[in-house]
């Protein structure tokens, strides 16, 4: 990888005086290089502690050779921090090169029918070239007669020469639409990499900046819920511990400490706590920056192997995979978008593919055949019937019919194959995509868009997505008295205020802060954690100011911190007083609180006696009443400890417990105005929303109640976290999914839930088959607590402002205002981007169904089809290409939220569709035939039929063409509605894209008719014969009302079509979704197990498949029996932990440039064949 540094740094440790004075001098000014950083940042625990005293003596004198001050950290002087950047590298690791516009077109010319209508176009014009020496003798039969006419036969390479020229149209109009999801895409990608921001201390202050912005020497605050963007030495740090599970795969936190581990590395999550660390090393010399390097190495030799063990290895460089890049950008999305197939194809893209195939095999039949027919009827016809010879003369006349009956037969494969569906996809979801982030949606997963729109449930968050989470304290009890408003200071003892005002302003996070409001009049800013700054500004409203405390107590001088975490529900704080003696402070919900509270502040500002009576009459007097208007309770005490023992601050059971009660207060989280209105929506479209909160039970209701997720006098559940295992667990303690199901169906409130809770219940409610429609659940969530809800839900939504960087990881939609309306919005472009596609199969299908019909059977009776090759490929075009154009970008409409969702086993083609197709088939059929057969009586011109090779175009032929488009043109209006709405033409006018496309393909067809001649096998049409055409075109409108007035219940024998998955897409469904579940598993797993044990999974589960088929028996057993096979996988994989493992695919024999990944766990080195690293 090289070394950034200049490698000649003299190791002269900095005089004490020189770390305020950041004088620059040559480029080796720091007294470290960038090769003992990283050579430091490989070691953990005691050898590190050793590694720093032996080098440096501790943290400080490293922070010396860097040049920077723990407390104040860098100063903000431009040229130091790019000096930095330059010495020790910036943070952020490159992405992928983007494929370049000639790539992309030179993999649209790998499709296969493409490849063969330039192979026929090329023979083509070879032959047309070709003069035989006997050309005009008669010997050939009327074979080339008319050949000669008006020297046409020299225009016999224009039709060869159209067929290229449409191709390159083809090609060039794919290769720009994928280039363009591309630039989109990164364009995506960079806003949520500019999004992502970490606190720095500067000057000594804290600033927020973006990541790739900070440089070795920073000194950055960590606290619960961030993602560590560099690798860092901890200087001071509250009781934090790291989920380290994305680099070494274990997945038990790992506690730092100043003394014992101070390693922090880059890709890993704060779980809990909070500290400050001196980034060490960042971007490509990270821990996670050394991994990115080592997996893009060789990525050009690798991508020419066969794909088959690329697909095997892509699971090794996914697991290898740290969560983000240095940069904080979604590297791992992008990776898992570039690499691997599986999870980017959604439910819809299933469907479609597996529709694409069978239309494509019925195309390939047809055109088989259609060849077959006009090789024999030639043959025959002409050596059998006519009895002539094969003279040697004539092959090449007779090669050149061949080879026009093979483009024929081509072109009808062309138009069957309907490579215009992932078009439309990919189309009408880059386009959603981009509407929504407008609609405050930043979709991270593309199909996670579409998944939205037939989503059954939602389980939301209450703080922050149903509420505004701005909090304030609105009731307080203390003192002995409940106070309904703000009390007045006055009104309350001052060593109560005085105890309060300490307790508030040590007891939390020091990033919590209110800062004056943005603008004259406006409400003050509340900065950090809200339940923290709802109980700051209760302080202020109390006329006392916590600042002086904070400075006079700095976050150094605390003594012990119990962070927040899931499990505590509470926070502690531990100070030192001056007579050596100790006080600890404590916050949390008051119900869990109030249980450790032995004593109560009495008004007099005494402590007094707090028997569990008291307590039982407090929670029904205070705390339900506060509950029941919807407030969340907190409860604040203290307690003083002896100086001498000292306590043993490991018992935490045991320092928190015989508390006194300062207060307990109701905090307010108003519910968002625009909630209610689009729960009610969420309900009239089918979606169940349910709350999933952390809150007591009675505020949870009285919450709910608010938004209308419950109403009066309805059949629905509110039930606790308690309750809830209670209910779903068996004797044993294991979750039934039996009982899940008694529960989940009218579960509208869980309160109290631990993430485990939200998680069983997602799980429980995805896996569920009671009803006959399956789920689709989508969760929000901002906590790093949601983490695994988040990553188990079909659609994770993540809070843009509130949420965790750990949250937004997980989750597939952020939401840039965290507001729940935002989510019903995603449900309209979801549906909308389902309609948009069965609008494009609507039309396309009947455009496939005539095309084949015509050119199959005028081939078969007339010899020749009666639409050409380059008229084929024009109707291809404006059928696939422009036609998903026009009909992927129909913006949504209110009216979609008025039906039920259609669920994960619902047919693309419901049978109305399927109506309609065939409707219109049968229309466009017999007017097709009608003037195929008859054309030249009604119109009074020449037939058009049996004309020999290299004729001029006829009128006959071109009215057919010109007919067949101005219906399908018509017919697209037709298809823009598809639950059979009467009023085609309703918010046309709102889609320009639309309009200006039909217009256009109009105007097209125009030029090529009055103007293609013979390359597009046209001859210019009369006034009249427009106007015919045009009338017949305008029928189809007329038609398609005729068609919407039969009931679809009246046509029994019309099937659906484009069903979910079938049994063996089941399983390997299953497969997928199993691999998923594990993923938590494979964390904790070493990487070499992963493979060892995914290796016998695949062959277990293809054993089982192959077993089960043989048997045809049903393939849930397989499924079961597989599931079982993973559980007592877990089982293994807990037992067994090898520590030396090598890194392979089964073949890696040789492998080259196998080199050692710098230690990610410990000392153990890995080695790592880069061959299988993909």
């Amino acid at each position: 990888m090289g070394d950034l540094a200049n490698s000649s740094v003299d190791f002269k440790p900095q005089k004490q005086g020189s770390v305020g004075g950041m004088e620059v001098n040559h480029a080796g000014d720091f007294g470290a290089t960038l090769e003992d950083l990283r050579d430091l940042m490989e070691l953990r625990g005691a050898e590190a502690i050793h590694k720093i005293q032996e080098n440096y003596i501790d943290t400080e004198g490293l922070c010396q050779r860097l040049k920077t001050s723990p407390a104040d950290g860098l100063s903000d002087n431009p040229s130091d921090l790019e000096k930095r950047g330059q010495v020790f590298g910036q943070n952020f690791i490159p992405p992928k090169k983007a494929k370049s516009f000639l790539e992309l077109v030179w993999e649209a010319l790998q499709d296969v029918t493409l490849i063969i209508l330039e192979i026929a176009a090329i023979i083509s014009l070879a032959l047309s070239f070709y003069q035989p020496p006997g050309g005009d003798s008669e010997a050939c039969g009327n074979v080339a007669t008319g050949a000669e006419d008006e020297g046409e036969a020299e225009a016999g390479w224009i039709e060869g020469a159209a067929i290229l020229l449409s191709v390159v149209c083809v090609v060039l109009v794919t290769a720009f639409n994928d280039w363009s999801k591309e630039k989109q895409f990164r364009g995506l990608q960079s806003r949520i990499e500019q999004e992502q921001r970490f606190a720095v201390v500067r000057n000594g202050t804290v600033i927020q900046i973006p990541v790739a912005e900070m440089v070795v020497g920073d000194v950055a605050q960590v606290k619960y819920g961030d993602l560590l963007p560099a690798d860092g030495i901890l200087i001071q740090g509250n009781d934090l511990k790291i989920d380290e599970s994305s680099l070494t795969g274990e997945s038990d936190h790992v506690k730092k400490s100043v003394d014992k581990d101070p390693m922090l590395l880059s890709g890993t999550h704060v779980m809990e706590g909070s500290g400050k660390m001196l980034v060490t090393a960042v971007g490509i010399n990270s821990q996670t920056g050394i991994i990115f390097t080592l997996l893009g190495v060789g990525e050009g030799e690798e991508e020419k192997k066969d794909k088959k063990a690329k697909k095997q290895d892509e699971a090794v460089a996914m697991e290898m995979q740290p969560l983000k890049s240095a940069e904080g950008g979604e590297v791992e999305g992008e990776k898992k978008k570039g690499n691997v197939p599986k999870k980017e194809k959604s439910v819809l893209q299933g469907k479609l593919t597996k529709l694409a195939v069978q239309i494509g095999k019925a195309g390939l039949v047809m055109s088989a055949i259609t060849v077959i027919i006009l090789v024999m009827y030639f043959v025959i016809e002409t050596f059998v019937v006519q009895g002539r010879e094969w003279l040697t003369e004539c092959t090449p006349v007779y090669v050149q019919y061949f080879v026009k009956f093979f483009i024929i037969g081509v072109t009808v494969l062309v138009v069957a194959v309907p490579e215009g569906l992932p078009l439309a996809v990919t189309i009408s979801l880059a386009y959603s995509v981009k509407k929504m982030m407008k609609d405050n949606n930043l979709v991270r997963h593309l199909d996670a868009c579409e998944t939205m729109g037939n989503a059954t449930a939602i389980c939301s968050d209450k703080t922050g997505t149903l509420t505004t989470n701005r909090m304030t304290v609105v009731q307080a009890y203390m003192g002995d008295q409940h106070f309904h408003k703000v009390p007045h200071p006055d009104q309350i003892n001052p060593k109560v205020l005085d105890t309060l005002t300490n307790a508030v302003s040590v007891n939390s996070a020091y990033t919590s802060k209110i800062m004056p409001p943005d603008k004259e009049g406006g409400l003050p800013k509340q900065v950090g954690n809200k339940t923290e700054c709802a109980l700051l500004g209760f302080i202020l409203d109390l006329k006392r100011d916590y600042g002086p405390v904070r400075e006079q107590i700095p976050e150094e001088k605390l003594y012990k911190v119990y962070t927040f975490n899931s499990v505590r529900k509470s926070m502690s704080t531990v100070v030192q007083l001056p007579d050596g003696s100790f006080r600890l402070y404590s916050k949390g919900a008051s119900e869990i609180l109030l249980k450790k509270c032995t004593s109560i502040m009495a008004g007099g500002g005494e402590p007094r006696g707090f028997r569990p009576r008291d307590r039982d009459e407090m929670v029904k007097k205070v705390i339900e009443p506060m509950a029941c208007d919807g407030l969340r309770t907190i409860c604040v005490a203290y307690k003083d400890l002896p100086a001498s023992p000292e306590p043993d601050w490991e018992d935490e059971v045991g320092i928190v417990s015989d508390l006194i009660c300062i207060t307990v207060v109701g905090i307010e989280d108003p519910v968002r105005p625009e909630v209610p209105d689009a729960i009610k929506k969420c309900q009239r479209a089918g979606i169940t929303v349910r709350m999933v909160t952390g809150d007591n039970i009675n505020t949870a209701r009285a919450i709910a109640a608010k938004c209308g997720i419950i109403q009066p006098g309805d059949d629905f559940l509110c039930i606790d976290g308690k309750e809830f295992n209670r209910r779903i667990r068996n004797e044993k303690g294991e979750v039934e999914q039996e009982r899940i199901d008694k529960v989940w169906p009218k579960l509208r409130v869980l309160a109290r839930s631990s993430p485990t809770d939200k998680h069983t219940l997602v799980k429980g409610i995805i896996d569920s088959t009671v009803l006959e429609q399956r789920q689709v659940v989508a969760v929000t969530g901002d906590g790093t607590n949601d983490g695994p809800a988040l990553k188990k839900a079909d659609v994770g939504f993540a809070m843009g402002i509130a949420g965790t960087d750990v949250a937004k990881e997980a989750s597939d939609i952020i939401l840039t205002d965290d507001n729940f309306s935002s989510i019903v919005k995603a449900v309209m472009w979801g549906r909308n981007v389902y309609d948009s596609i069965s609008k494009f199969l609507q039309f396309q299908l009947t455009v496939n169904v005539v095309a084949v019909i015509v050119a199959f059977t005028g081939a078969c009776i007339t010899q020749d089809s009666p639409l050409k090759a380059v008229q084929m490929l024009w109707v291809n075009l404006i059928m696939d290409t422009f036609a998903s154009l026009a009909l992927a970008t129909e913006p949504p409409t209110e009216s979609l939220l008025l039906r039920k969702p259609y669920g994960r086993n619902n047919p693309l083609i419901s049978r109305t569709m399927m109506k309609n197709i065939l409707g219109h088939a049968i229309y466009q059929l017999t007017i097709i035939f009608t003037l195929l057969f008859a054309g030249e009586k009604i119109f009074n011109i020449d037939s058009g039929r049996n004309a020999p090779l290299h004729s001029p175009p006829s009128e006959h032929y071109t009215i057919i063409f010109n007919t067949f488009v101005l219906m399908q043109l018509f017919n697209e209006i037709n298809a823009r509605k598809i639950h059979g709405e009467r009023n085609v033409f309703d918010g046309i006018f709102h889609n320009p894209i639309f309009c200006s496309i039909v217009l256009g393909t109009f105007l097209m067809q125009f030029v090529i008719v009055q103007f293609g001649g013979k390359p597009f096998s046209c001859t210019p049409l009369n006034v009249e014969q427009w106007l015919w055409c045009l009338l017949v075109g305008v029928g189809e409108l007329l038609w398609g009302q005729l068609i919407t007035t039969v009931p679809t219940s009246r046509l029994p024998c019309l099937k659906e079509a484009g069903h979910a998955l079938g049994k063996e897409e089941m399983i390997d469904d299953d497969m997928a979704d199993d691999e998923q579940e594990i993923d938590h598993a494979e964390r904790e797993l070493r990487r070499g197990q992963i493979l060892w044990f995914r290796g016998l999974n695949r062959i277990q589960t293809q054993m089982e498949v192959v077993s089960t088929f043989k048997r045809s028996g049903s393939f849930q057993g397989a499924a079961r029996r597989r599931s079982s096979v993973l559980s007592q996988l877990h089982d293994v994989t807990n037992i067994s932990t090898p520590t030396h493992v090598v890194l392979s695919t089964a073949n890696a024999t040789g492998a080259p440039g196998s080199e050692f990944l710098p230690s990610i766990n410990g000392t153990q080195q890995k080695t790592v064949h880069l061959q299988s690293l993909k």
